[in-house]
């Protein structure tokens, strides 16, 4: 069957959220004066995203408000007991550190360009709508999705099957007309297939290398290898580097 539409992560699919969150705590420990007391920007980022993660399933499971979330991240990164006022004015001096460092993956615009005419396409990202929809309208791209969906909205998250079959309901597609591509192997490559999905998992360097990767997704490299995968027709493309 046919591939008509492309569902895509955002976070390291489309967004490089690695380099900007990394870059962005650097930029902050250094203004704030913080980065001795943690001994390495790396293990700084480590402590934060394990912070981050733990917040965001309290939010996730409605057990906070997404203010809430933030300033608890803060407070317990510091280690001190802040007011809102206090840890709202920290997390924003945080945010714009790391929104300076935004940006698209250079593989990026090419294929939206090379998909536009052949292919339409949507988001599903396991973060909020209040995140996403202004982090694509800041990156330049919000415009080329028709259906934006997050999982805080949606009231289930990657990789249950519901998720991926909310995204297709968005379009009005059958499972089987539309592909995802995302960049982790089981949350997104093994979810999206499991829920039958044309599975398409991105596996950027730095990211999620696995010595025996997941039964069911596409395994490519960069973007450019997508529209040959899809069967699309355009000269952009490149034979895949896994085989």
């Amino acid at each position: 069957m046919a591939i008509h539409a492309v569902v895509w992560d955002v976070d390291d699919t489309l967004f490089d959220y690695s380099t900007a969150d990394r870059e962005g705590m650097r930029a902050h420990l250094v203004t704030e004066g913080l980065l001795d007391g943690h001994g390495s920007v790396e293990r700084a980022l480590v402590r934060w995203r394990e912070i981050t993660d733990a917040q965001w399933a309290r939010f996730a499971a409605g057990e906070v408000d997404f203010e809430t979330q933030r300033r608890d991240r803060t407070r317990v990164f510091l280690g001190r007991d802040l007011t809102d006022a206090e840890a709202d004015d920290w997390f924003d001096r945080y945010l714009a550190h790391y929104e300076a460092a935004w940006a698209l993956f250079p593989d990026v615009l090419p294929v939206l360009d090379a998909l536009a005419a052949s292919h339409r396409h949507a988001v599903l990202s396991n973060s909020s709508l209040t995140v996403q929809d202004r982090k694509l309208r800041v990156l330049g791209v919000h415009e080329r999705f028709e259906s934006i969906l997050c999982a805080a909205e949606l009231g289930v998250s990657k990789p249950e099957a519901a998720a991926f079959l909310a995204a297709c309901d968005a379009l009005g597609l059958a499972p089987h007309e539309v592909a995802y591509v995302g960049d982790h192997p089981e949350i997104d490559g093994r979810g999206a297939a499991d829920a039958g999905l044309l599975s398409v998992w991105i596996d950027r360097p730095g990211g999620y290398a696995t010595a025996v990767p997941p039964t069911g997704p596409h395994r490519i490299a960069s973007l450019a290898e997508l529209p040959s995968l899809l069967g699309a027709d355009t000269r952009f493309g490149a034979p895949s580097t896994f085989g």
